[in-house]
């Protein structure tokens, strides 16, 4: 029996090391073929990201839309196969396979004792930097995310995303948990880019365009007098993966707390925007970032909207008759 548990441990790590050791190469070139796929196949997607990208940039032609919606695409496919890999990475595969610049602006955070609240967004491979982490640095990272609707999937990425030490808080009433996790001196890294509620969120500028954004991370850095980093993990030319850690973002702090939160908020967006555009091709341009002001940018969304309303008012409707 202790023979046979051996052996089957061994052919697991056989297989580990196995996918873990696919070249850069060839997972790229595999990658993009995934994203083609991907391009060509779910047309919806294909249209957001199409629309977002005429959206934001009136300015460029259409063949330069197309040729960086293939390449936002292909981008998604090598992602999804990394990430795919990374659940078989030890330290020393994260440490070998991903470079860092900025270092030192998270070294000087954390010496502060306040905790350091990491923001980032949708760009290049954003599932590593939180892993990288604690290999590099030795720090574990608590990662504020969403749960999953498909209960495998959840299951999967909270596995991947709390391996090394790091922890995973559900996004869904987090608040007082990243304030303790702050509190205790540790890191918390959140995703800003996506939209929220217009009642949970700050109508503020991104793209020059209106769209609703957490003010989470600002009311916790000036809660905790915690410093907040701007972190991305971007591809570069030659498909490795570069995690570039931003200085602190400068945050205000007056006697409204109102205009501190949409200030700082701004601040933070801004950033993001910033990475965004220096790497468009590399951030997730499928989501549709700014349907809650602009809904005729997405006319699918309005339709099934209104599918939904009237669906839910035939069964209220329905409920009344039968009562």
């Amino acid at each position: 029996m202790e023979t046979e548990v051996k052996e089957k441990s061994l052919e697991e790590g056989y297989k580990m090391n196995l996918v873990a050791a696919v070249p850069k190469n060839i997972l790229c070139f595999l990658g993009k073929i995934l994203g083609m796929l991907i391009y060509y196949l779910d047309m919806p997607h294909r249209r957001i990201v199409t629309r977002n990208l005429k959206f934001a940039y009136p300015e460029w032609a259409d063949e330069e839309i197309c040729r960086v919606s293939v390449r936002v695409f292909r981008n998604l496919g090598i992602t999804i196969l990394e990430i795919l890999q990374m659940f078989f990475f030890s330290k020393e595969h994260f440490l070998r396979n991903i470079r860092i610049r900025g270092e030192e602006h998270l070294i000087d955070a954390v010496k502060g004792g306040k905790g350091v609240i990491i923001i980032s967004a949708h760009l290049g491979n954003w599932e590593a930097a939180s892993l990288f982490a604690p290999c590099y640095f030795g720090y574990p990272v608590t990662v504020v995310a969403r749960n999953i609707e498909a209960g495998i999937v959840n299951k999967r990425m909270i596995k991947l995303r709390s391996r090394f030490g790091n922890s995973v808080i559900d996004k869904e009433g987090a608040l007082p948990e990243m304030t303790h996790t702050l509190r205790s001196g540790k890191i918390l890294a959140l995703l800003i880019d996506q939209g929220t509620k217009k009642s949970e969120g700050l109508e503020l500028l991104f793209y020059g365009r209106k769209v609703t954004v957490t003010p989470a991370a600002a009311m916790l850095a000036l809660r905790c007098k915690s410093p907040v980093l701007p972190v991305f993990c971007i591809r570069e030319e030659d498909q490795k993966l570069t995690i570039i850690i931003e200085p602190p973002v400068q945050l205000v702090r007056s006697k409204s707390l109102r205009d501190d939160l949409k200030t700082n908020t701004q601040a933070m967006t801004d950033e993001i925007e910033k990475a965004v555009r220096k790497y468009p091709d590399q951030w997730l341009w499928l989501h549709k970032r700014w349907k809650r002001f602009y809904p005729d940018l997405y006319p699918e969304y309005i339709a099934r909207r209104k599918r939904r309303r009237a669906k839910k008012t035939r069964k209220m409707l329905s409920g009344k008759k039968t009562d």
